[in-house]
């Protein structure tokens, strides 16, 4: 028997079937190692072990009698920490925010619940996950287990923590501008956004529709079974809830062979990634194209939306400052007060136009995957960087804001589409590189099946505790 720390949902799932483990003792051992992680990494922001315990009884008696729920159940989940939950208050990783407990829970964590998942623990999240990297007033600094020095990215950087260090196999994330795709690239697991309003209903972030629930995990499968359950109906979201549920699990095994796989280091307006991270890349490719894809280098016809990335960002992050309380404001993350407040300063046709153009982006997209069913590009120029309050960039010559070091996760959230990030080896500090699977709208199956080809060649690696214990 592996150590339960570094199981898989998979193999918790065949355990529970064979007899040879328990919901209850592994949830005993996710706790356990929370314990431990939890002082040198901080990648949680509260606890719910007894409601987590009665879960993990019911699964573990379901179990028994044969009548399992499906391969999530009594699997630990830990959530993040702006995901509406009926038995765990939240606080959106804000101290300008009372904690507020959910009377119900929000539509995809509802799902999860009903999948038979044991919900233990909130994963940190910087204030309101309004940047890129994961610390807050109300929770303090989340380390990247690969290098406690460094950060893990955000905001859905304790989610991927809590994942790479094994705590437990699956975690829920919300990527706005990349939340659950740079931390997935900073540690080394795996992460997909699915397209906007995919998954049943919105959650707590000022960013709108910008923003998608999603999973991380170790392994694509994983993911996998997570977002098939994450996507089931909900009455809530009835336009989401009209589209069809997908066996996300069962459409793995069909890999890429015949599918046009498009490569690009640049999306045709970025600087050219470093020799690692261009490396990388073309052993994706090569991956590919031995596993039957038709692979070209090609960039999309894409164009730099930095700026209208950023009107939106702020425009939206001002609603968050106009609606706290004028004794409060100093409670807020001193950035993200900045970033409210230039988005005070827009005015509405500001942001008007900068939707126009994220709309020419999404149609621009649309076309270009009328003849690539894939593109594969870096997900992040950089490697982890350090970690610390204030500490948004690595070069602020360079990179003013966390927008300048993710050109390649931000696009994606304006053009809304599906895309992953999938761990591909190291660079000489021995920290992780990852790199993205797109594809276009409501083809989240695409995107799993070209990352599980390259998850094959390249399996995933946790940190050894030594690196962060």
């Amino acid at each position: 028997m592996n150590e339960i720390h570094r199981m898989d949902a998979a193999a918790l799932a065949d355990a529970y079937r064979t007899k040879r483990l328990s919901p209850v003792e592994v949830l005993a051992a996710a706790l356990a190692r929370a314990e431990k992680v939890q002082p040198k990494l901080n990648p949680f922001s509260a606890f719910a072990p007894e409601t987590a315990k009665a879960a993990a009884h019911e699964a573990e008696a379901r179990w028994m009698k044969g009548e399992a729920k499906g391969p999530l159940d009594g699997v630990p989940l830990a959530i993040k920490e702006n995901h509406g939950a009926k038995d765990l208050p939240k606080r959106s990783g804000s101290l300008t925010r009372d904690p507020v407990t959910d009377a119900e829970d929000q539509p995809h964590i509802a799902r999860l619940r009903e999948a038979g998942a044991v919900i233990f623990a909130r994963t940190t999240m910087p204030d309101l996950g309004w940047k890129g990297v994961n610390d807050s007033p109300f929770t303090g600094v989340t380390r990247n287990p690969w290098n406690p020095a460094l950060t893990p990215g955000g905001s859905s950087g304790g989610a991927a923590v809590a994942v790479a260090t094994g705590v437990c196999p699956i975690a829920t994330g919300g990527d706005g501008g990349g939340s659950i795709r740079m931390p997935a690239g900073f540690t080394g697991v795996f992460g997909i956004k699915p397209t906007s309003f995919r998954v049943p209903g919105l959650y707590d972030s000022p960013a709108g529709d910008l923003v998608a629930p999603g999973p991380l995990s170790r392994t694509v499968a994983d993911s996998a079974a997570v977002l098939a359950a994450m996507i089931r109906p909900d009455a809530r979201d009835p336009a989401a809830s009209a589209l069809p549920s997908v066996d996300y699990p069962s459409l793995l095994g069909a890999g890429v062979a015949g599918l046009r796989v498009a490569i690009s280091a640049t999306l045709g307006f970025t600087r050219r990634p470093d020799a690692v991270r261009t490396a990388s890349l073309e052993g994706a490719a090569r991956a590919l194209e031995a596993a039957g894809a038709t692979v070209t280098w090609a960039d999309p016809p894409l164009w730099n939306a930095r700026a209208a990335f950023a009107t939106i960002w702020e425009a939206a992050y001002a609603s968050a400052v106009m609606t706290t309380p004028a004794e409060r404001l100093k409670l807020f993350d001193p950035g993200l007060l900045d970033v409210g407040r230039r988005g005070l300063a827009t005015s509405a046709v500001a942001e008007k136009l900068a939707q126009l153009e994220r709309h020419r982006l999404m149609h621009a997209m649309i076309a270009f995957h009328r003849s690539h069913d894939l593109l594969v590009c870096p997900t992040l120029p950089i490697a982890a960087f350090e970690a610390g309050h204030g500490v948004n960039t690595p070069d602020a010559m360079l990179y003013p804001e966390w927008y300048d070091w993710t050109p390649y996760t931000w696009t994606f959230n304006l053009t809304k589409q599906p895309c992953s990030s999938v761990p591909w080896g190291f660079d000489a500090a021995g920290l992780p590189v990852g790199v993205q699977v797109v594809a276009t709208h409501m083809r989240e199956d695409l995107v799993l099946r070209g990352s599980a080809v390259l998850e094959a060649a390249m399996p995933p690696v946790m940190p050894e505790d030594a690196r962060w214990a």
